[in-house]
């Protein structure tokens, strides 16, 4: 359900994609430092934007270095570290916990309750330091399962689910800021939940899972429907960013909410689009 929340890599400069750089090396190190590899290896693009979306809100200080990693070491990287890129290698371990039980639950793989399993400690740790937030988040999952198990189509609902558990991650404090980023992180979470159920809409019919969009792919306004809904998802949460006093990377910020997101809904759309061409 993640991997949505991309840069437009064509239309950033040379400078801005260097600095998107900088930040997903910076969460990756975060990721190794707080939780260990196997921490690391749940790094994600989507906590990268919430690392650089909090940096340039709250402007704390920061720390760029520059050197070689085990993952590449013939070329130096510049990277960037702050109490933010550390918030959000704690989120990317809780989302990556409750993927993977999610995953065991869907799918039954032994893989994913093996990984979960490994992540225990780590969250055994971060419970302490953001237990209101993780209690919150894992009672808003257990209720999205709830409506997914009894294969409810109420788009709005259960993507509102999804929509309050992004929201608690884009909120690191209480402040002026806070209705604002909660705002944001509610319509991007709404976006995802979409994205995804969009994406896997054939495979979750043919494997009889559950899918939200169920009852709409069976009308012939799908295609169109799909993309007013994702559009007005993507409209809210530009909304409430343009209203954040946001200056540093904004340009790459905005890369990613007006271009970056749409990437995989112009990879699956062309794909869906040759194989009902292939069958006529």
């Amino acid at each position: 359900m993640f991997g949505y929340i991309v840069i437009h890599k064509p239309e950033l400069k040379v400078r801005e994609y260097e600095a998107y750089e900088a930040a997903y090396c910076g969460l990756c190190r975060s990721l190794k430092r707080r939780h260990g590899r196997l921490g690391q290896m749940t790094l994600s693009f989507d906590m990268t934007f919430l690392a650089l979306l909090l940096t340039g809100l709250y402007e704390p200080e920061t720390r760029t270095a520059n050197g070689r990693c085990p993952a590449h070491p013939m070329n130096r990287h510049t990277w960037q570290e702050n109490i933010f890129y550390d918030y959000a290698a704690d989120m990317n371990v809780v989302l990556a916990y409750y993927k993977c039980l999610d995953d065991w639950q869907d799918e039954h793989a032994y893989s994913r309750l093996i990984y979960a399993g490994l992540l225990k400690g780590q969250m055994r740790k971060l419970k302490k330091q953001y237990g209101s937030k993780i209690t919150r988040i894992g009672m808003l999952l257990l209720k999205l399962r709830e409506f997914e198990e009894k294969n409810i189509c109420d788009i709005d609902q259960t993507a509102g689910y999804f929509g309050e558990i992004m929201a608690e991650l884009f909120v690191y404090q209480k402040d002026e800021w806070e209705q604002r980023l909660r705002r944001m992180g509610f319509f991007l979470g709404k976006f995802i939940y979409l994205m995804d159920a969009y994406e896997d809409m054939e495979e979750d019919l043919k494997k009889g899972r559950y899918n939200p969009l169920a009852e709409l792919y069976q009308e012939d306004a799908f295609e169109e429907k799909c993309r007013m809904f994702l559009k007005m998802m993507i409209a809210e949460v530009s909304r409430s960013f343009e209203s954040l006093p946001i200056l540093a990377d904004a340009d790459i910020l905005r890369n990613i909410l007006y271009a970056g997101v749409w990437t995989r809904y112009g990879q699956v759309r062309q794909r869906r689009k040759e194989i009902n061409e292939g069958e006529s």
